[in-house]
């Protein structure tokens, strides 16, 4: 009896042994993850293997800005007399040389001033005439200091009339030394100060014109430059000559080189500042005005990486799988940090780097992995 019962309890206690749950759960979390292909199924997943390569990964930040124009470079043309607009056929977005016609004046005021002009330079030559004539009289004894003192004022102030007044034709764009009594007239005209295009036309014929007021927007396109909005926590990453790519909404797949001429000191009420940037290559269908986004380079760091497609996507974390086998498989979880070039840096890439890696063909282990879930 003793050995019947020996051998009757030598197969419950092997039940016993393989029905404990403490042993049966990890081989079964790692089968789970785990996948072994046939022969068909490696040669169709093209799979192939490598390790952790250390790399570059370079950091950028993206920012927004405008297409802007220096100051020098915008320029607004004005009357500063004031006056009626005879001709002018400009329209904005036109584009000018330095010295052509913009648009024709007419005013009475222009008349006055050069009749003004004319007898202050005629009264000029009789009291200069009157101030030699005192003096050869003072110098014979034959009039007093007082009346040479009096020729001699009189002669300066004419002077300093005469003087003012051509400036005043100078800045209403007329030549004092061509204006004689024959060639008055009632017109100026108003020149672009600068070769450019036409940002903003304010005048059209028969509209008066009040001094000062502007009548012509002008400006370079060939000197455009980009204005971006960086905020607070960005400032320390941005410096001048640094590199950048922009492009416009409407055609992103056009970059513009730039590079960062000055990052502005002072910080707005939403805590922003403006960075200025060079284009390196200018382009005529870079317009001011036009609104561009901006991909910065700003650290460079070395990390582990591994091409993106070694990365997979599963139950809201990413993965990858490494070789346990011939034609065996683990899919493992991993950190992943900055993508650049087909490369992803691997945070966390210390505990893999004597791994072997699946670096090409993880999308269909995962999708082996599914199938074998399924069944």
């Amino acid at each position: 009896m003793k050995r019947l019962s020996s051998i009757i309890l030598l197969p419950l206690l092997l039940h016993s042994s393989c029905s404990n749950p403490q042993t049966d759960s990890p081989v079964k979390q790692q089968d789970e993850v785990s996948v072994r292909l046939t022969e068909a199924q490696f040669k169709n997943a093209g799979i192939k293997t490598g390790q952790l390569q250390p790399g570059t990964i370079h950091s950028t930040i993206q920012l927004k800005g405008r297409i802007d124009v220096p100051p020098q470079y915008t320029v607004s043309v004005s009357a500063p007399l004031g006056g009626y607009v005879k001709y002018t056929h400009l329209l904005p977005g036109m584009h000018v040389n330095k010295g052509d016609v913009l648009a024709v004046m007419e005013d009475i005021q222009y008349i006055q001033l050069q009749q003004d002009y004319l007898t202050g330079k005629a009264q000029l030559t009789l009291a200069e005439s009157e101030y030699h004539r005192q003096t050869e009289l003072n110098s014979g004894k034959a009039a007093s200091d007082k009346v040479l003192e009096q020729a001699r004022a009189t002669c300066e102030t004419q002077r300093i009339l005469v003087r003012s007044l051509e400036e005043k034709l100078k800045l209403i764009g007329l030549d004092p030394s061509r204006i004689q009594s024959e060639t008055i007239s009632r017109e100026i005209r108003l020149h672009a100060p600068i070769t450019g295009i036409i940002a903003a036309a304010n005048a059209n014929t028969g509209k008066y014109v009040d001094p000062g007021e502007v009548v012509f927007e002008l400006l370079d396109p060939r000197h455009t430059f980009l204005v971006l909005t960086a905020f607070e926590k960005d400032l320390p990453l941005l410096s001048p000559g640094q590199k950048l790519l922009a492009y416009s909404n409407t055609r992103s797949h056009k970059k513009y080189p730039c590079t960062i001429m000055m990052v502005g000191k002072n910080l707005s009420k939403d805590r922003a500042t403006e960075v200025y940037c060079r284009f390196e290559q200018p382009d005529e269908g870079l317009l001011p005005g036009m609104f561009m986004n901006a991909d910065v380079e700003v650290t460079t760091n070395v990390a582990f990486t591994l091409p993106e497609e070694a990365v997979v996507r599963f139950d809201q974390k990413n993965h990858v799988f490494i070789q346990t086998g011939e034609r065996m498989y683990q899919m493992v979880a991993v950190h992943t940090g900055s993508s650049q070039g087909g490369l992803v840096e691997i945070t966390d890439g210390g505990t893999l780097r004597q791994q072997t890696i699946v670096v090409r063909g993880a999308y269909h282990l995962l999708m082996a992995l599914k199938n074998k879930g399924d069944e």
